[in-house]
């Protein structure tokens, strides 16, 4: 499957420049930088002050991706509603919103399920 704005919660998030869009705890909004480690519930965020862990649960994550994925952004996907800009090297970017719950399972069960809800 490959990456795009539409299957971005089924993919691999670690190396994805990523920022707080809106959490229950104010004081999270506008976390950004780079996604180093994830958990079933959690995503660490490596900022140039250091790293945070930012729950997945009551936050909505803004996800930038790259090249042709951005390129085949669509005008509303099933995860959000992808924004395609050029990027620092004039690459193609969309910036990916999506709700945290979405991304609640451990991400190798995720990542093979291609982020689809899972009914129990």
């Amino acid at each position: 499957m490959t990456l795009s704005p539409e299957t971005l919660p089924g993919h691999e998030l670690i190396g994805l420049r990523v920022r707080v869009a809106t959490s229950t705890d104010p004081t999270r909004v506008g976390i950004e930088g780079r996604v180093v480690d994830e958990t079933k519930h959690t995503l660490l965020i490596e900022r140039d002050s250091g790293e945070v862990r930012v729950p997945k649960a009551g936050t909505t994550f803004e996800f930038v991706i790259t090249d042709e994925a951005a390129a085949s952004a669509k005008g509303a996907g099933t995860v959000a509603q992808p924004a395609v800009s050029a990027g620092s090297a004039g690459e193609a970017t969309a910036s990916v919103t999506v709700d945290g719950r979405r991304l609640l399972s451990r991400p190798a069960r995720r990542t093979v399920s291609g982020g689809r809800l899972q009914w129990r």
